[in-house]
C-alpha cells in the first residue's frame, strides 16, 4: 500500500489546518498500520510530495508557481509526475521498505 500525503503534513501553511491535519494523519498512521498488516505480509509506505507540476498547479497564476519554486532547494523546479512514478515503482520493488514516510520534495520547506 502506498499512501500519498504531502509536505503539508510537516510544513502546513496558513489556511491549511484541515488539509495539513488530514495529511499528518496519513503520516501518523503509516507505522502502526505497517505493524498491524505485517502478519498478513502487507507493506505500507507513505510518500509526501512537495510541489509537483500537475494540471492543478499549472492552472495557478505564474507568480504563485514562481514563488513556490523559490522555496525548493534543488533542483530549482517543480517535481515531475514521472519522478513520483519512479519512487512508487522503487517502493513496490524494494520489499524491505515498510512503515516509512518518504518526502519527495527537492528539499522544500514551505513558508507559513
Amino acid at each position: 500500500i502506498i499512501n500519498v500525503a504531502s509536505v503539508a503534513a510537516f510544513d502546513g501553511q496558513r489556511g491549511q489546518a484541515a488539509y495539513s491535519a488530514a495529511k499528518g494523519g496519513l503520516v501518523g498512521m503509516t507505522l502502526p498500520i505497517a505493524r498491524d498488516l505485517a502478519r498478513d505480509q502487507i507493506r505500507i509506505m507513505t510518500v509526501a510530495p512537495g510541489v509537483f507540476s500537475t494540471p492543478m498547479m499549472q492552472a495557478a497564476p505564474e507568480q504563485v508557481r514562481d514563488a513556490l519554486v523559490q522555496s525548493i532547494q534543488y533542483p530549482k523546479r517543480m517535481g515531475l509526475p514521472e519522478e513520483f512514478a519512479d519512487l512508487a515503482l522503487s517502493i513496490v520493488r524494494n520489499r524491505y521498505l515498510n512503515g516509512e514516510v518518504i518526502r519527495l520534495d527537492g528539499g522544500v520547506r514551505m513558508p507559513p
